[in-house]
């Protein structure tokens, strides 16, 4: 055992590591050996805010060894290394709070951050957080929009639901991440009621994402469904707005960065009932519900889709457009966040995922990209 090993882990002089020296004369096949490694990794999600040497990065690969007994994430999949050094440079402002979020290796902490309210606009919100659908280790706060993860230490995965299920029309929300983001997994996503919000609290992982039931966009770019992942887009940090839009009619799983589309994640998702999820194993981590919003698949809604899309990218839709005073307050209350993101096509690398759509044979054939001829055909059905 190395001193810098040693040195990284005795942050904390509450914890006494004396054993560790006696152990160590002991077969490292040992179960007491297993248990502190267990322990040093259950612990290094709440100290995962140091910096490692100038020209070394620690990373969790090391401590591995587990005496737990659930099964091994993504077998035959070498893990990557999840980072002890929060994402920055990824904020939807340029705050200069946000800009001070650098660490200071001699402190070996982050200083403590106000809070920045830039894209938080919405007063009205169409669902919370569930106060009874959420892991022992989350706490809520702001009328229950902003979930708290893992307050002292970490030992595992917290997972929360929205209080809504979404069936039927268009919904959207949009989740801002405020606090430093790193550590195994923080996730935004949707599953089904059968998520078992519960199951991974002893476990550090992905959680949603891990079975059929959910999906769910890891801070790492990662999009995870069923046992599988695949990398989707670039990473988000500290100031990042992640925005997800469910369209049950075309049955279509959307999210966008800072306002600006990503890509479909998930298709052939109509009667599907499921719900807003987040998750995270990074202690001290917090996230909040900053807009939840929904709207009937009507007419009024697939002109404003058409009209953001045929306007430039950037471009105030409500501003630009010669409206009367009267429809531009009613546009912008029930279908403001319509005309307001940026649906232009993302930059894409051979390395992001695109679902597959339709087959060629289906009579909804490119209903993804095109609301409106889709409305068309579905009428013609009725």
């Amino acid at each position: 055992m190395s001193k810098r090993l040693v040195d990284y882990h005795c942050l904390n002089r509450s914890q006494v590591w004396w054993p560790l020296a006696g152990m160590s004369r002991r077969s490292r096949n040992s179960r007491a050996w297993r248990y502190l490694w267990s322990g040093i990794r259950r612990d290094a999600d709440a100290r995962a805010l140091v910096l490692a040497s100038d020209n070394e990065e620690w990373g969790y690969d090391r401590l591995q060894n587990s005496d737990s007994d659930s099964e091994a994430e993504y077998p035959g999949i070498v893990p990557s290394v999840p980072s002890a050094v929060p994402v920055t440079g990824e904020s939807y402002c340029s705050c200069d709070l946000q800009m001070e979020s650098s660490c200071n290796p001699r402190l070996r902490s982050y200083a403590r951050l106000r809070d920045c309210h830039c894209g938080e606009d919405d007063q009205e919100f169409d669902w919370v957080w569930d106060e009874g659908s959420r892991s022992a280790a989350t706490l809520l706060s702001c009328e229950n929009r902003k979930v708290s993860f893992h307050s002292e230490y970490s030992c595992g995965t917290a997972a929360i639901r929205g209080s809504k299920e979404l069936s039927e029309g268009q919904h959207f929300w949009e989740i801002k991440m405020t606090s430093p983001v790193y550590g195994t997994d923080m996730m935004v996503g949707i599953g089904t009621s059968d998520v078992n919000l519960d199951k991974y609290r002893h476990t550090f992982c992905s959680l949603l994402g891990k079975d059929e039931d959910s999906w769910g966009l890891s801070y790492t770019g990662l999009l995870h469904h069923n046992g599988d992942k695949v990398s989707f887009s670039s990473r988000f940090g500290q100031g990042s707005i992640i925005g997800v839009h469910l369209d049950t009619w075309h049955g279509t799983l959307t999210f966008f960065k800072n306002r600006k589309c990503i890509g479909v994640a998930a298709t052939e998702l109509q009667n599907k009932r499921v719900y807003p999820m987040a998750c995270s194993t990074a202690a001290k981590s917090s996230m909040k519900v900053i807009r939840s919003v929904s709207a009937p698949t009507s007419l009024q809604y697939l002109c404003c889709w058409r009209l953001r899309k045929l306007l430039p990218s950037g471009a105030d839709a409500l501003g630009v457009l010669p409206l009367p005073p009267g429809l531009r307050h009613l546009l912008h209350s029930k279908l403001g966040w319509v005309l307001s993101l940026d649906h232009s096509h993302p930059h894409t690398n051979s390395n992001t995922h695109t679902p597959p759509g339709p087959s060629s044979g289906s009579d909804s054939e490119g209903c993804a990209s095109d609301p409106e001829a889709c409305q068309r055909k579905r009428c013609r059905w009725t």
